[in-house]
């Protein structure tokens, strides 16, 4: 419930604090006071669109705060929790508007864009201003009431869940079918080029192999020269080989070393060269017993590489990279086989999502159509009781294509007047009966509100008399479901309030000032008899002004 509002410099106000109770405030005041500006500092508050004009005149930022207890409120716990801006059962909201139109908006002291806002205040706050229940013309509308007053709000959550998921597998499916024409071209082309390349057949390190291979063939009379000539010097020549040379050197530092060991060092290094010397001598015999002059292993080399240089032209890669391109068109290849498997189980998912899909539906339905009847024949009581004795409601159900909200369309069929056919609202009620039925729409529905703050701007207007006493005692009955403040200019509704506010306006030669008061009891009897009419306020003006609250406030009880 709305526990505390504070306006400062918003049009006309130049500070105000105001603290709701429980029940019915009703607020009132002289016309032109302002008592809309109450409305329109929570509308800003709630997120709607804001402008410069909000500002009063010579300051440079209005602002508005509402406070409100949220501990009844599980929706609007949630919503703060998701988001990390709850702070135990309290909500603040605070907007302020610059005098060059720019706005900002807070929750709990933290930034929030606007849009966020005005979701978070549809589950704090409800605002019926005079020509609100032009909204009940629409079977949106209709549909949400019936709703609301059947419990089934969170049906309908759900089920617009299973709405999305059919739609999004039904979408997938087809889909898939748009393409798989498109697949069976990339198939037949994939089968087309895997058959040069399965048949090739290269291994992952061939071409490297192959290349290398052929650079040794290629120069094989040359290396097998350079070699034997190595081999010679090195260790099979006739005389002064190196293992010759090293030999001698060898004997010389053996009698050297015997008359200064100090020579030692370099005698082991030459003798370790000379067994290196013999080594690689050996490597080389087997080298060239291994390396032979084959014309036709070359030839055979030489022509695999060329077959795998033109693949690879042919496919558009580099030489070196055609084993992986055969891997990659072999993976696609297996992706695309499996696209039959795919669309089954594709079709499977939109089978089972419709199938969730409607068993919700069929139990929505079935929660409105037991509710329906109940529905129409409280707002009818109520409707009697506010004058329209012969009014007649019916809530349709008529079968549509299935879609997010259901199965059906929800329409309110109405007629105010005995023997007249039910027809759409909105083709037979007027302003005055929509009023009424929406606030026996709202009264019927109060046991199952979860908005715990309900505002009503006028909603009396075109009654008077005992239907206008009737009207407050519906809104007081109301209020014992949920925080109610209307404003009013009936005496008859004003006197039922739980509390009442006045507002009040002080016009100076340079500035207009707007106040809200809570009057006591004395106070209220001076507006009530004020409201009651006449320029000059007699006794027994006062007089009837203090019975009717003493009768309202007991009867009330």
């Amino acid at each position: 419930m709305l526990t505390h509002l504070g306006v400062r410099h918003f049009a006309t106000v130049e500070s105000l604090e105001l603290e709701p109770g429980h029940g019915l405030t009703t607020i009132s005041g002289e016309t032109g006071a302002g008592k809309s500006i109450i409305i329109d500092a929570l509308g800003l508050a709630l997120g709607e669109r804001a402008d410069s004009s909000v500002v009063r005149a010579g300051c440079e930022r209005a602002e508005v705060e509402a406070t409100f207890d949220i501990a009844d409120s599980p929706a609007a716990r949630r919503w703060l929790e998701a988001r990390e801006l709850d702070h135990d059962n309290e909500c603040i909201l605070r907007r302020t508007v610059r005098e060059d139109g720019r706005s900002r908006a807070y929750v709990n002291g933290s930034p929030v864009p606007v849009t966020e806002v005005r979701e978070l205040g549809e589950l704090l706050i409800s605002i019926h201003s005079q020509h609100e229940h032009q909204s009940l013309l629409k079977k949106e509308a209709q549909r949400a009431l019936l709703d609301s007053f059947a419990g089934a709000e969170p049906q309908l959550r759900a089920l617009r869940g299973h709405w999305r998921d059919w739609r999004d597998a039904r979408r997938s499916r087809e889909q898939a079918l748009a393409n798989a024409r498109e697949l069976g071209e990339r198939q037949e082309l994939l089968r087309f080029q895997l058959e040069e390349l399965d048949a090739f057949q290269l291994g992952e390190q061939e071409l490297a192999e192959l290349e290398s291979e052929q650079n040794r063939l290629g120069n094989a009379d040359t290396l097998i020269r350079l070699c034997q000539q190595s081999l010679e010097l090195l260790y099979e020549q006739d005389e002064n080989t190196i293992n010759d040379l090293l030999g001698r050197t060898l004997g010389w530092l053996g009698d050297a070393t015997a008359g200064d060991d100090t020579l030692s060092n370099v005698f082991n290094t030459i003798e370790s060269a000379r067994l290196q010397v013999e080594a690689a001598a050996d490597d080389l015999r087997h080298y060239l017993d291994r390396l032979d002059l084959d014309p036709q292993r070359l030839a055979q080399v030489e022509e695999r590489l060329g077959q795998a240089y033109s693949l690879a032209r042919k496919h558009r890669v580099r030489a070196e990279d055609l084993f992986a391109h055969h891997q990659q068109l072999q993976e696609e290849a297996g992706k695309l086989d499996n696209h039959d498997a795919h669309l089954i189980a594709l079709e499977k998912a939109e089978r089972e999502a419709h199938e969730q899909f409607m068993e919700g539906a069929r139990q929505l339905s079935e929660q409105r159509r037991s509710h329906a009847g109940a529905l129409a024949n409280g707002v009818l009581n109520h409707l009697k009781a506010l004058g329209m004795k012969g009014a007649r409601l019916e809530v349709a159900l008529t079968p549509c294509e299935p879609g997010a909200d259901g199965l059906e369309e929800v329409e309110f069929l109405f007629t105010a007047n005995p023997g007249q056919p039910l027809r759409p609202m909105a083709k037979v009620a007027s302003g005055g009966e929509l009023s009424r039925v929406s606030l026996a729409i709202q009264v019927i529905c109060a046991q199952t509100l979860t908005v715990p703050c309900l505002v009503f701007d006028e909603v009396d207007v075109g009654v008077g008399g005992g239907i206008a006493e009737i009207v407050g005692r519906l809104l007081r009955e109301l209020g014992q479901h949920a925080q109610v403040l209307c404003i009013t200019h009936q005496p008859q509704v004003a006197s039922l309030g739980h509390q009442h506010w006045q507002v009040q306006k002080q016009q100076k030669k340079d500035s207009t000032h707007t106040r809200i008061v809570a009057l006591d009891v004395e106070q209220r009897i001076q507006e009530v008899a004020r409201m009651l009419g006449g320029v000059e306020i007699t006794a027994p003006t006062l007089a009837h002004a203090r019975e009717m609250l003493e009768k309202s406030q007991r009867t009330a009880s």
